[in-house]
């Protein structure tokens, strides 16, 4: 994430040497999936005690994510394909929302005994074959990791961006409002806010 930001802010700096009185335009920043999954583990998966993987597979329009989960004796590994509706990132919001577009599935999974082998396989066929639903935005609300809202999951970003002082004060010179998918790497739009931005760059200039 800090490496991205320091791009943009590059980025913006040879923008406003180019234009000079440039006026704030949505712009695209291309994300590759590598950074985006190192950014995933950094501010995610390192600061969520029972997730010891996070990482996503993005394609045009959607992406498969695959999370590995460590609770109470059981080791799995699952994986969901979501479509990504919202972006929004600026110095006092940080959310990604998500619509889940398949079922949750067990790629591999280590359990603490037979008993819980069965619980686990009875209570996903009973959410997914019974009841019609997927019980992943549940077990990701219960954890804090994210919150589920007209069946749409809310990822909020700022329980762990929120204390970076550094990050906040960079997404208040570019703000994010959208984002695309496409393969292998995700496209950010936003807006360049170049009288914070130039305020940064007057204050080397006049310790010179």
């Amino acid at each position: 994430m800090q490496a991205l930001i320091d791009n943009l802010s590059h980025y913006v700096q040879r923008v406003y040497q180019k234009a000079g009185g440039f006026i704030e335009e949505q712009r695209e920043f291309a994300v590759s999936q590598v950074f985006l999954n190192a950014t995933l583990k950094k501010f995610v998966t390192d600061n969520v005690g029972l997730l010891k993987d996070l990482h996503a597979d993005l394609h045009d329009d959607w992406l498969r994510l695959y999370a590995t989960i460590d609770v109470q004796g059981l080791h799995t590994t699952l994986f969901v394909d979501l479509k990504l509706l919202q972006m929004e990132l600026n110095k006092t919001t940080q959310l990604i929302v998500f619509e889940q577009i398949s079922q949750t599935q067990i790629l591999d999974a280590t359990y603490k005994n037979k008993l819980q082998q069965w619980v686990v396989q009875t209570a996903l066929f009973f959410y997914q074959k019974v009841l019609k639903k997927d019980p992943l935005g549940k077990i990701l609300q219960h954890f804090n990791v994210l919150t589920v809202k007209d069946e749409l999951l809310h990822l909020d970003l700022n329980q762990w961006l929120g204390k970076n002082q550094s990050i906040l004060e960079t997404l208040n010179k570019v703000r994010i409002n959208h984002a695309v998918l496409r393969e292998t790497e995700l496209v950010l739009k936003g807006n360049l806010n170049l009288a914070a931005m130039m305020n940064k760059v007057a204050k080397p200039q006049e310790v010179q």
